[in-house]
């Protein structure tokens, strides 16, 4: 189990690992090694909440695939050691984030100054507007 939060953990059958060639450092290992890690993890049954679930799969966005599964690349570095522990770091901080729940918005409105303000702008906008219109009739 991998915790998440003092209420939220995640079983480890949920992850999967794949480990790939990886572009970028590595010197003569760029060729040889797979070094990159593709992280899978399915978010449809890993048995997360409701409402951290849905922020979950809002925050991935193009990293969720179809079928619920969210997948992340780590490929920083040049060990596979350090990309699975990257990855999984990402994974972690990505749940924390979803479980965070947002702050309810509280309605405001705008103060009577800005409101002026407002109003001031546009009347001026208005003006500037109405003296083009009046030169280009002088133009012709």
């Amino acid at each position: 189990m991998i915790t998440i939060t003092d209420t939220l953990s995640i079983d480890e059958q949920y992850i999967h690992e794949d480990f790939v060639k990886a572009s970028g450092p590595g010197g003569q290992n760029v060729n040889k090694v797979s070094t990159a890690v593709h992280l899978r993890f399915d978010v449809a049954h890993a048995g997360l909440p409701d409402d951290v679930r849905k922020r979950l799969i809002r925050l991935a966005g193009s990293r969720m695939t179809a079928e619920g599964v969210l997948i992340l690349k780590a490929r920083r570095f040049r060990t596979q050691e350090r990309n699975r522990q990257d990855a999984q770091e990402r994974l972690i901080t990505l749940i924390r984030k979803a479980a965070d729940r947002p702050g309810k918005r509280h309605r405001t409105r705008p103060s009577k100054a800005a409101r002026q303000r407002r109003l001031d702008a546009k009347r001026h906008r208005s003006r500037i507007k109405q003296h083009r219109r009046f030169d280009s009739r002088k133009e012709e």
